[in-house]
């Protein structure tokens, strides 16, 4: 069963076609593992990558992590076929990838919803992704957000979006207006924000510069493609010292005041409003949150 609300820092793309990597992909400690049916696997061996995604989902114990597989396009003829194996295997979330528009989502999860009713499973327990890869999708990205109850997220899909711009990849610029689109379209649906791979797995400096702005953005976290690129993302991702601080001194306050009968509080002389509680509300979970998935609990 898939979870709303939860930690999705990093999710890690793993090659559906790769027997150690799915078996191993637990260890390296991304919130999220996405095996890949689509563009790491090349078309001779979509049938295998699927019969081995399927039987590990099936067989292996990943543990607290959310498990998340990307199909193939349903326009390709191979998305329905995924689809079969992934939902019955007990997959938590489908990624759609190349989603143009609601109708989109509309008919993939029509299809998830037959097929957990024909395999006895629960309506409703598979959730899904929309993977937005084109200026069509970044345009309807509001109504895309809101098309099913299902959708935990919506992403960017960067080199498929650059290339229908007729441009590439360079320092951001050419993402903003997506990246601003895709942000504001899941806050107005409720649901997480995630940002595109960054392929130089050599270019720490490059990889933390982009973790850091779309962290700024207000994305909840982003795809990674190597397993030491989840170490820096989470740091990234971890409130400071000095945030942390504040936050506490603000729910202190707020405390305060409840504990004298005010519905006033002030920090520092300055009145704390709602938006500050629920900033500091959401970091301080962020921590925790964080502080358990990484294993710092005792720290």
């Amino acid at each position: 069963m898939y979870v709303k609300d939860r930690l999705r820092r990093s999710m890690m793309f793993v090659p559906g076609n790769n027997p150690g990597m799915v078996a191993d992909a637990h260890i390296y400690g991304a919130d999220s593992l996405m095996f890949d049916l689509e563009d790491s696997v090349a078309h001779n061996q979509k049938d295998a990558a699927r019969l081995l995604v399927y039987n590990a989902l099936r067989t292996l114990d990943f543990g607290k992590k959310e498990t998340v597989v990307r199909i193939n396009d349903l326009r390709s003829g191979l998305g329905v076929e995924d689809l079969e194996a992934v939902v019955r295997a007990g997959v938590q979330v489908v990624r759609l990838p190349k989603t143009d528009s609601a109708e989109d989502i509309q008919e993939c999860e029509e299809h998830i919803a037959r097929i957990e009713a024909a395999a006895g499973i629960p309506v409703g327990t598979t959730g899904m992704m929309a993977a937005v890869e084109s200026a069509t999708g970044v345009l309807h990205a509001p109504e895309i957000a809101l098309a099913s109850k299902r959708l935990i997220g919506i992403a960017l899909g960067a080199e498929d979006y650059v290339t229908d711009l007729k441009t590439t990849r360079s320092d951001g610029i050419e993402l903003l207006f997506a990246r601003s689109m895709i942000l504001n379209a899941a806050r107005a649906a409720g649901i997480a924000a995630l940002d595109t791979v960054f392929s130089n797995i050599n270019d720490e400096e490059g990889f933390l510069a982009e973790a850091t702005l779309i962290k700024k953005l207000g994305f909840d976290g982003k795809s990674v493609i190597n397993p030491r690129q989840i170490g820096p993302l989470h740091r990234v991702f971890m409130p400071s010292e000095k945030d942390l601080a504040k936050a506490r001194a603000v729910m202190e306050a707020i405390a305060e005041a409840n504990a004298r009968g005010s519905g006033v509080a002030s920090l520092k002389g300055k009145m704390i409003d709602r938006p500050v509680v629920i900033r500091a509300q959401r970091l301080l979970a962020l921590y925790e949150a964080g502080k358990i998935t990484d294993g710092m609990e005792d720290e």
